[in-house]
């Protein structure tokens, strides 16, 4: 049977610890009354919003100290207002770079302006003398010579075109020895070059060992590049002689000839060059010079022009003398070699057959 006893009435102290639940009897005897919720705010102020502050504005122009405006002026994106990003962390963009300062103009500058005009007297060509000596006659008809020298100055021009200075419409030439041809190779280059439509060649004659163009075209003693070299108050252009074949201009070796190369090593030298050349593009220089391994000439000239046309004769000029020549005339960046003389061709063409 079940035991009942009396259940005894909660004393004064007691009654008040009835009324509490098990869970708050807990909590107050182990001490974890205060870890209860935060009490709730009666009532909730406005948060501000924060505002993109305005971009940055140049140096020059020092930003106003006013309060920022209710609404941010349009920029180049759009920007969030409710961003945080601070005016430190904005991208301030580039600044464009600033343009390099104008370099100078180089001393040959390419153009049809201002070009420096040929203003030496005319002189009369000996054309009788140019057809007895097996050169090209500027009013016969076409020949196998004339086809010959026609492929060699397509090469110059292209070359003179591509490169597009005054140094390239600058052409030596010379031959390692004597009597290989460089003389009758710079006469009939110039003839062929001055049938070109708008186009001046000034065929200079720098052997003042032994010069060969006054004698080829007949012409007298004349004040020429020694005499211009020599004394700084001439000006070559005044000098240049203006021939009868259209487009041709001469200028001969002049009457001082000492020291020959030491005035070419000079200054005057660059100087004489550019004045022809300089804002010229339809002008075309070519210098017969002494043998590359006869005189010293060459190899200054060499310095001045931006291609060299080394001639060989097929039946006198040896291998190693043409590599000798070569090296003697490698301050000239483009050497071409032109094979005179040469009775077999391996190719086949003939253009003398073609003409009779």
């Amino acid at each position: 049977m079940t035991e009942h006893r009396p259940i005894k009435p909660p004393k004064e102290g007691e009654q008040k610890e009835e009324k509490s639940s098990l869970l708050e009897r807990a909590s107050g005897a182990f001490g974890l009354n205060d870890l209860g919720a935060a009490p709730m705010p009666r009532s909730f102020d406005d948060v501000p919003m924060k505002r993109a502050r305005p971009l940055r504005k140049p140096a020059s122009e020092p930003a106003p100290e006013a309060a920022p405006a209710a609404s941010p002026e349009p920029v180049g994106r759009d920007i969030p207002v409710e961003s945080e990003i601070s005016q430190a962390s904005l991208p301030v963009p580039a600044p464009a770079p600033a343009a390099p300062p104008h370099a100078a103009p180089p001393a040959v500058i390419d153009g049809s302006a201002n070009a420096i005009a040929l203003a030496g007297q005319s002189v009369e060509v000996d054309f009788n003398r140019l057809r007895e000596r097996g050169f090209i006659d500027p009013n016969g008809q076409a020949s196998g010579l004339a086809e010959e020298f026609r492929i060699v100055k397509r090469q110059i021009l292209e070359a003179a075109r591509a490169a597009g200075t005054g140094l390239s419409r600058r052409i030596l030439i010379t031959s390692p020895h004597a009597d290989e041809g460089k003389t009758f190779c710079a006469v009939n280059l110039a003839l062929s070059l001055a049938a070109e439509r708008d186009l001046e060649v000034v065929l200079i004659d720098a052997d003042m060992a032994n010069p060969s163009i006054k004698d080829v075209f007949g012409l007298p003693e004349h004040t020429g590049l020694m005499d211009v070299l020599a004394d700084s108050e001439i000006r070559v252009e005044n000098h240049v002689l203006k021939t009868d074949i259209d487009g041709l201009w001469l200028l001969p070796p002049g009457r001082n000839a000492s020291h020959a190369s030491e005035a070419l090593s000079s200054r005057s030298t660059a100087e004489l060059f550019e004045r022809l050349t300089a804002q010229a593009p339809n002008r075309i220089v070519l210098v017969d010079s002494p043998p590359a391994l006869a005189a010293s000439p060459a190899a200054e000239i060499a310095k001045h022009v931006g291609q060299t046309i080394l001639v060989a004769r097929a039946d006198r000029t040896g291998k190693s003398a043409l590599e000798d020549a070569a090296q003697l005339l490698s301050a000239c960046p483009d050497i071409k070699l032109v094979l005179n003389n040469a009775i077999f061709s391996p190719s086949g063409r003939r253009f003398g057959s073609y003409y009779g």
